[in-house]
């Protein structure tokens, strides 16, 4: 039994996320600069499995793709030809910025910790994955 892997893909960094083993709680994993990346999930799928990515899909507020969703398409095809044997799925990220933002503020994180610009894409992509757990679950 693997764990999924969530992606806030953005062109300068991107930050990781990861479930526990038993796929009900999403941890931070680390923020990376976005070049470095897949040799990242290279390296940590050789330590643990994984069952899966998710990758935050830009959209807009009308529901079109954003114009980062270029890159992250490009990016997703890079993934999906390096680890075929593992799926990848795209989830909405609208909002997820101003999420992280706001959970730092009511965690009580002091105004130096959150001005480190990688805090932000980390707390990102563990929304992405906390959001997309709880929507499998209610699917059944």
């Amino acid at each position: 039994m693997g764990r999924i892997i969530a992606i806030d893909y953005g062109r300068k960094r991107t930050g990781l996320a990861v479930t526990d083993i038993l796929k009900m709680i999403a941890n931070g994993l680390t923020t990376l600069p976005s070049g470095e990346v897949v040799a990242f999930l290279a390296d940590y799928i050789l330590k643990e499995p994984v069952d899966k990515m998710v990758v935050g899909f830009p959209k807009q507020m009308n529901n079109e793709p954003s114009e980062n969703m270029k890159y992250v398409a490009s990016f997703v095809t890079h993934l999906k030809r390096t680890f075929p044997q593992i799926p990848v799925e795209y989830y909405d990220e609208r909002f997820t910025s101003v999420l992280a933002k706001q959970a730092m503020l009511d965690g009580g994180m002091k105004k130096k910790k959150r001005q480190e610009k990688g805090r932000v894409d980390e707390i990102s992509a563990v929304i992405i994955l906390q959001s997309y757990l709880e929507s499998i679950k209610n699917r059944f």
